[in-house]
Parts: structure tokens; sequence; C-alpha cells
């Protein structure tokens, strides 16, 4: 009989074995909390590192939504022992050696992350675990990005679809933070005051609220001494990690907001609110969202795009840490009314919900499925940003468990969710209404 393999994990002083899944190894520290996430290709010449912090703008109040998205830009002016005074700021460091070096902000987590030559794996690993605790957080450089996160959020603001997608959440949501987007309001990013930013990050980026994540080419044992060693010299937060314990009431009839602005094409926009990422239901709706909108064969692709009344559509399922929203965008071609492309798309709905889907509709999608989720192993950065929505969903093992949820999706499930979910109760509208002639 065949002998089979058991994962053996390295002793390292400090840490503790978790778990394994499918070639993913999870470690805790002792002493802080931190959780460690290696995926080892030994043979391969890359490797990719990156931290994910469990804090986003969901963690944000009035007065200071988008502080996690400035904050991200003020981690990168260096940190107490690395910085451009010393010439070992990250860009000499790293990314004048070949590395992709970057962080990401969005609702349920920020990560920052590197992609580079294995034998600057321990750069990387040193220089992140000094800006977890000892990022310099200064007020002259608050004042010298705020223009540069003002001219990201202006330029979301001359997008048709950013627009709209910002003013159907904010109406969509009443009471959770949701309701604003990462980016912020335009008067707290100008405003917010460095004190603030400080307190931001003494609330919530510790040890205990990350999860380190390594793929790619590395010698395991010696990386994860090297974490132990640099991470390990932070205690976890000497305070609970703030919670957010706002819950969104049960939305009790349609909501309805039209934008009016020059320039751009006019669009819909239709809204539902559904579960977070981690409930039973999201496999169904994930696939209803292919089988509407994904590709020329789609429901929505063939009544509003091969008819020549929308020149694209798109429905997003969206799978966060709290309840969310499945939406659907339509981009209307000239001369095609709002309330004619919205109409189709509730059709579409109500069949689904009255009938299900075809047997080929549903293989067509679960195979698309398929290969996106085969790409998420296709080299480390590929890897690390899968793992980092897993991680940020609140459940990182949904990214070996999630494939075989889709696979088990019938029809008549997919029916039974459009029936719950697609309710007129629970439903938010938007129009954008261009004004150019």
């Amino acid at each position: 009989m065949p002998r089979t393999h058991v994962f053996a994990p390295p002793y390292v002083p400090g840490t503790t074995f978790v778990r394994e899944q499918e070639g993913i190894h999870e470690y805790r520290l002792e002493g802080n909390g931190l959780t460690i996430l290696l995926a080892p290709h030994p043979d391969s010449p890359v490797a990719g590192f990156m931290v994910t912090y469990r804090v986003g703008s969901r963690n944000e109040a009035l007065g200071y939504t988008g502080a996690t998205h400035l904050l991200e830009h003020l981690m990168f002016k260096g940190s107490e022992n690395y910085n451009r005074e010393k010439g070992n700021d990250l860009w000499n460091l790293l990314e004048a050696k070949g590395a992709l070096v970057n962080a990401t902000t969005w609702t349920d987590r920020t990560n920052y992350f590197e992609v580079l030559p294995r034998e600057l794996l321990p750069t990387a690993i040193s220089f992140e675990a000094d800006r977890m605790r000892r990022a310099r957080i200064r007020e002259e450089d608050r004042v010298s990005e705020m223009p540069v996160v003002r001219n990201e959020y202006e330029r979301g603001e001359n997008q048709p679809f950013e627009a709209l997608d910002k003013q159907l959440w904010a109406l969509a949501y009443e009471a959770h933070p949701y309701h604003h987007s990462t980016i912020g309001w335009r008067s707290d990013i100008e405003n917010v005051p460095i004190e603030r930013l400080k307190a931001f990050y003494d609330d919530f980026y510790w040890p205990d609220n990350a999860t380190v994540t390594v793929a790619g080419g590395f010698d395991e044992a010696e990386t994860l001494a090297h974490i132990a060693e640099q991470f390990g010299a932070h205690p976890k937060a000497p305070h609970p990690i703030p919670a957010l314990y706002t819950v969104e009431p049960k939305q009790e009839g349609e909501r309805r907001v039209t934008l009016t602005r020059a320039g751009g094409a006019d669009m819909m926009a239709l809204a539902h609110k559904i579960p977070q990422a981690t409930h039973p239901d999201m496999p169904a709706l994930v696939l209803l969202s292919l089988i509407l909108s994904d590709g020329k064969t789609s429901r929505l692709y063939r009544s509003l795009v091969d008819t020549a009344l929308a020149t694209s559509v798109t429905a997003m399922c969206y799978q966060f840490h709290d309840p969310s929203l499945f939406t659907t965008y339509v981009t209307l071609s000239p001369r095609t009314a709002h309330a004619k492309a919205e109409l189709l798309v509730k059709h579409e709905y109500a069949r689904i919900a009255a009938k299900g889907v075809e047997p080929a509709e549903l293989t067509r999608a679960k195979k698309n499925v398929r290969a996106a989720i085969a790409a998420r192993r296709d080299g480390p950065y590929a890897f690390l940003s899968a793992m980092n929505e897993e991680i940020a969903a609140g459940d990182w093992t949904r990214f070996t468990l999630f494939p075989r949820a889709l696979s088990s999706v019938t029809s008549a499930k997919i029916r039974e969710v459009a029936k719950r979910y697609f309710t007129d109760d629970a439903q938010t509208a938007g129009w954008f209404v261009s004004t150019q002639a």
C-alpha cells in the first residue's frame, strides 16, 4: 500500500503549529498571538511576504473615515529602524533590488506585501516587523500625503461607476460603516488630525490583530524562526482590539438614489442585502452572479448587451466580513431608459426565483469558477492576494474549503437564494444620469 505523507512541522521555539490544509501550514506565536501561514515551494526562486491587518474602513467612524487608507500612505514614510535618513528605506532596501512592494486597503482589511527574490525574504520580514509597531506617524507626512489621497478621491468622483457605487452603499447602509467607502469622505481626508491617526494605529496594528503569510521559495524552519525573532519582539495589544458591534437594521422598503452629473455614460445599479462571506448561502450567490453576467452566454448579457440596450453588465457578489450586497451594474446605451434596464434586470431575477437555472448554465458557471480558483495558486502574488481576502472574510480556510462548497451547489439552491434575497424590501436602486449632450 502507498504510504500517506504526513506533514511534520519544524520545531521553532516560541511557535505553536496549529493545522495544515492542502500545503498551507498555520502557526501561532505564543507570546503575542500572531497568526502565521506558510505555503512553501522550496525550488522557487521567488518568495512572497504579506502582513494582513484585520482593520479596514468598517473600523472607522464619522470624523475619520478613510483613516485606514491615509494611514497606509503614512506607513510607507519609514519606521524607527528603516527610513530614508538612514538610507535603508523600503525603496532602497527592496524595490531597487527587484522587489514588488505595495499595500492595499479595503472594507475589512489592510495588507502590506513584497514579492521578491527569495534571498531578500529575511529583509522583508525585518522591515515589516519594524513598521508593525515602530512606524513613524508624523504630521509633516500627513500634510504631504493628504493631497495625494484627495486626488485619488477626486479621480473616483469623476468615474460614473465609482460615484454611483459610493452613493448606492451610502444609501443601502444606515448604521453599519459599510455606509462609507474605503477612500472616506473628502472633509475627513482633509481634516483628520494626526493624533486621531496615531490613535487608530495604536488601536489596531498589533500582532494579535494580524496574519503573516509567506508563499513561494523559502526554507520553512528558517523563515519561521526569523518571523518568530522579528515579530516576537512585539507584545500583544495591551488592550482588547476594538470590536465592531454595530449591526445594520433590517431594511423595510426599497431605497432609491439618482446621481445627476456631466460626463460619462448613463448607468443603472440594483443592490440587494446578502449575508456575510462565511454564510452557507454564499457559494450559490457567487455562482448566481456568474450565471447572470459572466460572458456572452450569460443571462443579462443576452437580454441587455446583445439587444443593444447596454454596453456592459456586471453582477457582483461582495464577499465581506459582515452582511453585504449583491449588486448588478448596467452601463446603458444612448437612448436606453434607466427604467427599462432596471425592469429587465428584475425580470431576470424573478425568472430565476421562480424556475431556477438550466443545468448547462450551472455547469458552465462551475467550470469558469474552477478556472479562477486554480489561478489563485499561480505564483506568490496570486496566492497572497487570494489569501488576503479570505483572512479579511474571517476564515483563511475558505481558500481550501470554498471550492468544494461551490461544486455541491444545485439549481434548486440557486433558485432558493434568488427567492430569499431578491426581494423589493431589501432592494436599493441607483441611477447615474449624465447631463452631457
